[in-house]
């Protein structure tokens, strides 16, 4: 091997609050947590490629190297790699000119579900150069992997790892505004951006159709969650936005139970994490999740309020039933950070013809 660098590139991500920023912290603290065992045995270091704002981010034992513009025409480092693995689709920065097996993770292919033709084929049209310049794709999801093969014609190497989900059932609890920490009224929860893809709207008019139930929708202040909060003025629909993670565990402890009606995912990190407090958990029909939820969560087939409250209402009661919250535990304790950080480790090994760790 003549290179002895992995290089990780994060892309132009600037913040860590949504999925991708998620997952690429989870997967580079790990990565990094590895890189004193991988230099003793393999002489190998990890350099991770990002913004400069993010420089640091996942400690000393690891390099860093600048994103710039230019190098999504050229990408020139004066060391060779190994491997370079990209964290996500969007990434719009080339792999490094000579590097060894060049590996995307591919989230989702979203523009193919509810965009115009002309955003479809656009990202459509990026994506297909991306994977032009890629040697081996992991997908987030079964669904995901399958629509890379049928959609973008991908005949290469294909893995799929699962994201974990990180659980907050030890974390401190803050309660939300307005509400005392052992506050004993029922409510449903939803964690989002609140873009149109997440469907909240349905939740607008399931709160209609239920005004005896108190709705919590939360999530980052994004121009879309604004705008809806602007706009709906129900006594029965509370926002929360920019809560932080202890008001998110409290919320997530508290709820009589979690919605995400969402239309498009590539994984679907918050209904796991509502799993991990055993709430019910109730989920579009579509792309990734009822691969993600199985049997442990409840579905919606159509998003008309009074066949939404049906599901909920079902879904609440079933709850009752002996063992079926320690069941919905169980699904969620599947997806571990750490078995998919070990996935992506193992990866590399043989992609490099490493011996196992």
């Amino acid at each position: 091997m003549n290179a002895s660098r992995i290089g990780i590139s994060l892309g132009n991500i600037g913040a860590l609050h949504d999925g991708l920023g998620e997952f690429s912290l989870q997967i580079g603290q790990r990565v990094a947590a590895a890189a004193p065992a991988w230099r003793e045995r393999y002489g190998i270091e990890f350099a991770f490629h990002l913004r400069d704002k993010l420089r640091g981010l996942f400690g000393s034992d690891v390099a860093y190297l600048p994103v710039h513009r230019w190098q999504r025409v050229r990408h020139v480092q004066p060391l060779p790699y190994a491997l370079w693995h990209s964290l996500h689709q969007l990434n719009k920065n080339l792999p490094p000119l000579g590097c060894g097996p060049r590996v995307v993770t591919v989230h989702d292919l979203n523009y193919l579900y509810g965009r115009n033709a002309f955003s479809a084929w656009r990202h459509q049209r990026r994506t297909q150069a991306l994977l032009r310049r890629t040697d081996v794709v992991v997908a987030i999801s079964h669904h995901t992997a399958g629509d890379v093969e049928k959609h973008l014609g991908w005949a290469g190497p294909l893995e799929v790892i699962h994201n974990g989900a990180r659980s907050f059932v030890d974390s401190p609890r803050d309660p939300l505004p307005g509400w005392t920490a052992d506050d004993a009224r029922p409510f449903l929860f939803h964690l989002s951006r609140m873009s149109p893809s997440k469907n909240p709207r349905s939740l607008i008019g399931l709160a209609q159709a239920w005004p005896a139930m108190t709705f919590v929708l939360c999530g980052p202040p994004s121009d879309d969650a604004k705008q809806l909060c602007q706009q709906v003025r129900l006594p029965n629909v509370q926002f929360h936005l920019g809560i932080s993670d202890a008001q998110k565990a409290w919320a997530y402890a508290k709820c009589s139970g979690f919605l995400f009606p969402s239309l498009t995912e590539g994984f679907g990190l918050p209904p796991i994490e509502a799993m991990h407090f055993g709430k019910p958990t109730f989920l579009a029909r579509r792309t990734c999740l009822p691969e993600i939820g199985g049997d442990a969560a409840e579905y919606f087939d159509d998003f008309e309020p009074l066949s939404m409250k049906a599901v909920v209402e079902r879904g609440l009661a079933r709850q009752s039933q002996p063992g079926r919250t320690e069941a919905i535990r169980w699904h969620a304790a599947q997806f571990d950070w750490d078995r998919a950080a070990a996935a992506y480790l193992s990866l590399y090994r043989r992609l490099l013809g490493l011996p196992p760790g």
